[in-house]
């Protein structure tokens, strides 16, 4: 993935103030190559999302689920506690008895 900055053979990495230029690029061309890894598994990810949507579901509350799937039960049930709590404060829903 050349980049605008990207160093011509005349100008190989040189090491300065203590920094080795080579070690540096090493470390910068492995982020551009997972970077390039990353947008293309985002255009995959997107394909999946169109594919479920076409067989008739929901990609809104596919996202839901996945985002509740990563999180402990624990944890699933503290938000809902304070979402009804602030509902309740909003006037959405009745007061419990």
């Amino acid at each position: 993935m050349p980049g605008l900055h990207q160093a011509t053979p005349s100008q190989q990495p040189a090491d300065v103030a203590g920094i080795t230029g080579a070690h540096l690029l090493q470390y910068i061309e492995r982020i551009e190559r997972l970077e390039e890894e990353k947008t293309e598994l985002g255009e995959h990810v997107k394909e999946v999302f169109q594919e479920a949507k076409s067989g008739g579901f929901d990609p809104k509350i596919i996202r839901i689920v996945l985002r509740e799937r990563k999180r402990t039960p624990e944890e699933l049930d503290e938000e809902e506690m304070m979402v009804h709590l602030y509902k309740q404060a909003l006037g959405m829903t009745p007061a419990a008895s």
